[in-house]
């Protein structure tokens, strides 16, 4: 394989995804878009996975390199908003350069046998509608690559004693019980007497070893460095989280990771963790309330965080729950954004009927997010890295299992309004648009069967639980599509959110 002829049809993807659907306008001849900000045309070959851009000039269609293409966008962003920047530019071709790495590295990795782990490391190209999905802050491949999931890699976490005194944690005994026990799954060192085990992500430690507050925390003491644990851990799709096997106490832990990976520096931010508990209850609540009500949805908690006082958000841990019973008997998890973006041994590949496997697909995402929005105003953010969908033994979708408090919104956080735009957003855009576009991708024959499927759950959840914002939906004439592109362009905050209208698929 040329590495580097796939790594630019890899980047070029998500950058002319992101290219036509927020600064462009379709011209009404196929594949021929006119951009905003110059006028320019620009056609593109490939209805959902575009590779190949060409320029309109004076003299016919110019194929665009990856240089040329990302030369273009940054002129039209300029054009387009009028506001400079140098710094978009380098993350999308530090993105391209990491892809051509992951290639490399992933060819010569054995990849897992387990389904589950193997979806969660599947995500080569990643976000299709982000700029630069797979930047890692522009650091050597050396420094990182051993802790990429897309690589396959997988590696031993590290163990630090902190003093008594200094360490702080929330979650009870869920929390403090699972961190303890990674010594034992891991067959790791045990913190000696006074101190507290903290687990440490290799890489994270590594960025932040040599800050000062950690320097004299080493020195006098406050802190131990204790070693290794000899088994290994699985990196999943967020890079930060960690799945950590075991056949009868599995545990997922996320760490702070001091890189900017799509819109966010991924650190867990303390008014993060000092709201995580409130957050998890809720939502562990509404979860409970779905089950009372026949559903076999399953909310993978977060149970709790451990951290150093003197370096609180560097060093925290976030245990979450692990898989073991809580999916389905005879099931079998995987990862939501991997069916999207195709993987081996994907069951949406192989679905004999392709219309049936997407019904059942529906009746196990959708009424669980909707449900917790009716009854309680919890908007969970059921983008596609933030779900798991288990299959039984003929691949048939089962159950589903969401993840991820941080990204959850409360009532009162949003008004109404901007909280369902989020839900339909994360849900119908981010999540169902995208599976649904590769089972159209792999069984066309399907394809004008999907889209009144997914009116036809939404219909049937407003006939039994009435949801009024679902007609309003299914009426509107567009879907809010988050722009990615220019909320990098204009250095917006990662979590903010603005949106472009998206032809709306649902409406009747």
């Amino acid at each position: 394989m040329d590495f580097n002829a796939a790594a630019d049809a890899y980047a070029a993807t998500p950058l002319l995804n992101c290219l036509l659907r927020e600064t462009a306008d379709p011209t009404g001849e196929e594949g021929v878009h006119r951009l905003r900000g110059s006028g320019r045309l620009l056609r593109v070959r490939g209805a959902r996975r575009s590779q190949v851009a060409e320029l309109g000039t004076a003299h016919g269609w110019r194929r665009l390199g990856h240089a040329e293409l990302v030369k273009l966008s940054s002129d039209e962003l300029r054009h387009y908003t009028g506001v400079p920047n140098d710094e978009l530019p380098a993350e999308i071709n530090d993105s391209r350069d990491t892809i051509a790495a992951l290639l490399a590295a992933r060819a010569a990795a054995e990849a897992p046998e387990d389904p589950y782990v193997r979806s969660e490391q599947a995500l080569v190209m990643g976000h299709p509608h982000h700029p630069a999905p797979k930047a890692r802050g522009g650091a050597p491949a050396a420094s990182w690559l051993p802790y990429a999931p897309e690589a396959h890699a997988r590696f031993p976490l590290l163990f630090l004693g902190v003093r008594e005194d200094q360490t702080l944690e929330e979650g009870g005994a869920a929390a403090a019980d699972a961190i303890e026990a990674l010594a034992g799954i891991l067959d790791g060192p045990r913190a000696p007497a006074g101190y507290r085990l903290l687990p440490a992500h290799p890489w994270q430690l590594a960025l932040v070893a040599d800050r000062p507050a950690l320097r004299e925390a080493f020195a006098d003491g406050r802190m131990l460095r204790l070693g290794p644990g000899r088994r290994s851990v699985w990196p999943t799709a967020s890079v930060r989280t960690l799945y950590v096997p075991d056949p009868d106490r599995d545990v997922f832990v996320k760490f702070s990771l001091d890189v900017r990976i799509t819109n966010d520096v991924r650190r867990l931010w303390r008014h993060d963790l000092l709201r995580l508990r409130r957050t998890d209850a809720a939502v562990r609540a509404g979860f409970a309330e779905l089950r009372r009500a026949g559903s076999d949805a399953v909310w993978l908690a977060d149970r709790g965080y451990r951290t150093a006082g003197f370096a609180f958000e560097e060093l925290a841990v976030l245990v979450r729950d692990g898989l073991h019973g809580r999916v389905a008997p005879g099931a079998g998890p995987l990862l939501a954004a991997a069916l999207a973006e195709g993987f081996e041994g994907s069951p949406l590949a192989a679905a004999p009927d392709p219309v049936g496997w997407w019904r059942g697909y529906l009746r196990q995402v959708v009424p669980p997010v909707l449900g917790l929005f009716a009854r309680r105003g919890i908007v969970l953010e059921a983008h596609l890295q933030n779900c798991l969908v288990a299959v039984d033994g003929r691949g048939m979708p089962v159950q589903a299992l969401f993840r991820d408090a941080e990204g959850v919104k409360l009532p009162g956080d949003l008004p109404r309004e901007a909280a369902w735009q989020r839900l339909v957003y994360c849900l119908v855009v981010n999540h169902l648009a995208e599976i649904a576009e590769a089972l159209a991708e792999r069984h066309p024959q399907a394809a004008g069967q999907l889209w009144p499927a997914v009116r036809e759950e939404l219909l049937r959840f407003d006939a039994a639980h009435g949801l009024p914002e679902i007609a309003a939906l299914l009426a509107a004439p567009a879907l809010p599509a988050k722009t990615n592109l220019l909320l990098r362009w204009t250095r917006a905050d990662g979590a903010e959110a603005r949106y472009a209208p998206l032809p709306n698929p649902l409406r009747g």
